[in-house]
């Protein structure tokens, strides 16, 4: 049995989420390729998108402020010989429930859990964006043999010699999201025009996000729910820090690539190495923190030159 038959054998339950769909029930091609899937996983409603009937498994995590819905335009092209998983991390998109903390290791057991529930045990390839690399690190170190790779983009892994201290003063939402509960506070109402802003803040090359995506993230972000959860991933890194340090005494075997936008490879291979030794990088010239928006093309091509594609 391949692992998309075990998958689709496993019953979706009734979303909890209403409106799960808003970005995608007109959109013909996704309907044909992807369909929407939800599972409680220990009393938070997980929400994903599958697709694809190839042996091999992929999932994608994805960052803030964002959803699954980050990895929409390359989905399609990564389907040939694979399934394809697009999760929303606990408590945030569609998504439904408050897990007991926004700690990577703890976001990383329920990505473990549903996994399972779907029937991948192993050998699952893992790409992740901003917030989630460190949940993909977690769930490549503390479930060992889930985890065949890890292709990361744009962040950095705080542990043994990367601290929350250092990289705080970095970027200014770092220490705006500490502000608890006042950043809520100021955001909850306004969240279109926070993130209207916050993206034309970061991006550093072609157009800002589409007017289509935008209206996705501000949808998802307009549950408090997960407003919150997403301030609280900035909140827990001091945590993962401490987490990250054991997890980092027993180094990853498995094959791991960084790629960010240009100037932040340097600085950010050194401490994923501290995870995994043998770990290397590339920079996408002329692309912003938003890759998978303003290269999507060189993202692609990256991910399947690291897991070569096995359709013949």
């Amino acid at each position: 049995m391949n692992a998309f038959t075990t998958a689709a054998a496993v019953g979706s339950e009734e979303p909890l989420s209403p409106g799960y769909d808003t970005a995608t029930k007109d959109d013909a091609e996704f309907n044909k390729l992807f369909r929407h899937g939800f599972t409680t996983i220990d009393d938070v409603q997980m929400h994903y998108v599958i697709g694809g009937d190839g042996p091999q498994v992929m999932v994608l995590l994805h960052g803030w402020p964002q959803s699954w819905y980050e990895y929409r335009p390359i989905m399609p092209s990564l389907l040939p010989g694979r399934t394809v998983i697009a999760i929303d991390l606990p408590g945030m998109g569609d998504s439904t429930g408050n897990p007991p903390s926004m700690t990577k290791t703890v976001l990383a057991t329920y990505v473990h859990k549903l996994l399972n529930h779907l029937g991948h045990h192993e050998n699952v390839q893992v790409v992740a964006h901003d917030h989630g690399l460190n949940v993909a690190y977690s769930l490549a170190a503390q479930y060992r043999d889930q985890v065949a790779g890890l292709f990361l983009m744009d962040a950095a892994l705080v542990g043994k010699n990367l601290k929350f201290a250092t990289l705080e003063p970095m970027f200014w939402h770092f220490s705006f999201f500490l502000q608890n509960p006042l950043a809520e506070e100021l955001v909850t109402g306004r969240v279109e025009t926070f993130l209207t802003y916050f993206f034309q803040s970061v991006k550093t090359a072609g157009e800002n996000v589409s007017d289509d995506e935008l209206a996705e993230f501000v949808r998802v972000y307009s549950r408090p729910q997960v407003l919150h959860a997403g301030f609280e991933l900035y909140r827990t890194l001091t945590q993962d820090e401490a987490d990250n340090t054991k997890l980092q005494d027993t180094p990853l075997t498995i094959p791991v690539h960084l790629i960010t936008q240009a100037g932040l490879a340097d600085a950010f291979l050194p401490p994923l190495q501290d995870a995994a030794p043998h770990a290397t990088s590339a920079a996408v010239t002329g692309a912003g923190h938003f890759l998978l928006h303003e290269a999507p093309d060189r993202v692609l091509a990256e991910i399947n030159a690291f897991y070569p594609n096995p359709t013949p």
